[in-house]
């Protein structure tokens, strides 16, 4: 079976992860992609990357009627408060989205206007929508029409979190969470703060107050946990391009918890999981995303600090990929039936 995709928002760096994964996916043709900026223009306008690929497709200006008659299934990719807009005219027509913004990440109408300071257009699709981390929801996927993929932040410390949650290993009013996120977060258009000479070589900690992936963080172990969970998270500006590396510092319940302990609970949890993998053992002991680069991976490791009971828990993720376009492909291979590996099968990159 061959899957019409279109792609609305295609000229940024998300976008153009979505076409190199797309353009050698077993399963898909890619039919209209749109671009406010580029539109008329060849994707290698924008993504040199793709030369070779996707001959003769152009950018388009967004047409819903276009969109609805050449695809099936629609990733959204634009800023938030776009997609709410858009996505319930696909979805009154029948398409399938997975919608890359932040627009039906949360649950409840309230939250909106508490962290994106706005009042949500189609409060009523929020409970339709289903969250797009396989790792927690992926039966829900299978059938879902909208699925709502997660902030690259959240998915790196929601992997880091989930096991020691949902096995009750930790104490749930102290989780402390330290992202540390490379340029390409930012997005393609540069300022003041993401331009290169102010960007480089930083090491620099932003929205300390309270980040608003904070509150899909928040959600999604609240709903594990079966009651609230409050965390601190804290991004960092560091000078990669690519990668998103989360350290969530943690409690132990019981002080008799050890590494094993640890190790069981995780190895158990994710052995089964396509793409995520355990990182233990010298000499690379912890994860780190330079091991990860351009790929859907994954890697997951733990540092156990017994002397007073705590706990580092890591995820390294590839923030365009694992982050962003890569996880929203494999929520569309869940989608209709495929090999969740499908376009995504392949090691990272080394050296990067």
């Amino acid at each position: 079976m061959v899957v019409r995709v279109g792609l609305v928002g295609g000229s940024g760096y998300t976008g153009g992860e979505l076409l190199r994964i797309l353009a050698v996916h077993p399963n898909v043709e890619v039919t209209y992609v749109t671009s406010r900026e580029y539109a008329g223009k060849p994707f290698t306008a924008i993504h040199p990357h793709l030369r070779g690929f996707y001959k003769g497709l152009k950018f388009s200006e967004v047409n819903v009627e276009a969109l609805v008659e050449k695809c099936d299934t629609v990733f959204v990719n634009t800023p938030h408060g776009v997609s709410s807009t858009l996505t319930p005219q696909f979805l009154d027509r029948g398409l399938r989205v997975l919608d890359l913004s932040a627009d039906f990440r949360l649950r409840k109408p309230a939250d909106y206007e508490k962290w994106y300071e706005t009042k949500h257009p189609r409060p009523e699709l929020l409970d339709k929508a289903v969250y797009g981390l396989p790792e927690i929801y992926r039966e829900f996927i299978k059938t879902a029409s909208l699925v709502a993929c997660p902030g690259c932040n959240s998915t790196a410390a929601l992997i880091a979190l989930v096991p020691a949650v949902e096995q009750g290993l930790i104490d749930l009013e102290r989780i402390v969470v330290d992202v540390k996120v490379g340029s390409s977060e930012a997005g393609i258009k540069p300022s003041l703060g993401t331009h290169h000479p102010e960007r480089a070589n930083v090491m620099r900690p932003y929205e300390a107050e309270g980040h608003r992936h904070v509150a899909e963080v928040e959600q999604e172990l609240s709903l594990l946990a079966k009651k609230p969970v409050k965390v601190a998270l804290v991004p960092h500006a560091v000078g990669a391009v690519r990668g998103a590396l989360a350290t969530a510092h943690v409690w132990f319940l019981n002080e008799e918890t050890d590494e094993n302990n640890v190790w069981k609970v995780y190895a158990s949890r994710y052995a089964k999981e396509p793409f995520i993998r355990i990182v233990h053992g010298a000499p690379f002991r912890y994860p780190d995303p330079k091991y990860v680069v351009g790929s859907n991976f994954a890697d997951v490791g733990f540092a156990v600090e017994k002397r007073i009971g705590r706990a580092a828990l890591f995820a390294a993720i590839d923030n365009l990929m694992k982050g962003a376009a890569g996880q929203a492909v494999q929520c569309f291979n869940i989608m209709h039936g495929f090999d969740e590996r499908d376009g995504l099968n392949y090691p990272p990159l080394r050296p990067a």
